[in-house]
């Protein structure tokens, strides 16, 4: 999945852009649906976890990823809700 690979360039690069973020989860949902998007949510917990037991400096990132993660499903259940 190629929100996989942006999540990567993303952490090795130390940032990632609020636009670049909410694109990739858009295109990932566009492509798999939000059982893409929960995938992509349970791979950034588990990897959350493990930088943070190393005590890895991108531990921050990874976290804000898996907000941002989170955030999407939330909004897209309320809207889907909503309907």
């Amino acid at each position: 999945m190629r929100a996989f690979d942006i999540i990567a360039a993303s952490l090795r690069s130390g940032h990632a852009h609020p636009t670049t973020v909410l694109n990739t989860l858009i295109e990932a949902e566009n492509e798999g649906g939000l059982r893409a998007i929960r995938q992509i949510e349970r791979h950034l917990s588990v990897g959350l976890r493990a930088l943070q037991d190393r005590q890895h400096p991108q531990s921050p990132l990874a976290q804000a990823w898996l907000n941002a993660t989170r955030a999407y499903l939330v909004t897209q259940a309320e809207r889907r809700h909503a309907v």
